[in-house]
């Protein structure tokens, strides 16, 4: 695959303080275990949750009998993607996605409010976040959506009992990725890299999310 780009969008959401941890999942942390003085060399320990910063949710994060996400092959995480601009709105509704036009090979990013007030990247959990609603997961899944992307550490509503988006999404196998950041990034076509980690057995990981134009 030979890709021509011009420009490089860094859209992940650095580990620490800027990256925010969903309520009640492991936060993530860096300890370090060695330093050059005395030792010669810096190592690290890093305690996370698989969903934490930027990520990506696969199948089995809500299915038993889902992929996990090291069975996807990396060419998966290389498509075209089309980012959204959904700024105006607190619910990411149908209404945002009339004139999309859809493709079974293009990922949709929606760039939200989240990503221009600064919530995304603000290293804090807020319950009032802009999300995508059932409604447009189900378009998305009907026009066979591989993957669905939004600038906060969940795509789902504050609140949503039993995870309906989620559910919908992963069960039409729409890969998830959240906790990106698009406020840098113009509304438009691109080339999408969101590669994950490869571990065994796995319902999500965190990624290195880039966009090329």
């Amino acid at each position: 695959m030979k890709i021509n780009f011009s420009m490089v969008y860094d859209i992940s959401v650095s580990l620490g303080e800027t990256s925010i941890d969903y309520p009640g999942d492991t936060p993530f942390s860096k300890h370090q275990t060695a330093s050059i003085e005395p030792h010669g060399f810096d190592l690290s320990k890093l305690v996370l949750s698989a969903h934490s910063g930027t990520h990506i949710d696969a199948p089995s994060h809500f299915r038993g009998d889902g992929d996990t996400i090291d069975t996807f092959s990396p060419d998966q995480f290389i498509l075209p993607a089309r980012v959204v601009d959904a700024t105006s709105c607190d619910l990411i509704t149908p209404c945002v996605l009339k004139n999309v036009s859809f493709s079974p090979e293009e990922a949709i990013l929606f760039k939200t409010r989240n990503s221009l007030t600064g919530i995304s990247t603000a290293g804090k959990f807020t319950e009032s976040y802009a999300a995508m609603t059932l409604e447009a997961a189900r378009i998305c899944a009907e026009n066979r959506t591989p993957l669905v992307g939004i600038d906060y550490i969940t795509i789902e509503p504050y609140g949503n009992t039993g995870f309906p988006v989620h559910h919908l999404l992963l069960r039409n196998n729409i890969l998830i990725l959240e906790g990106i950041t698009l406020a840098h990034v113009p509304q438009g076509s691109y080339t999408l890299i969101c590669l994950p980690l490869k571990i065994k057995d796995a319902e999500a990981s965190p990624v290195r999310a880039i966009l090329l134009a």
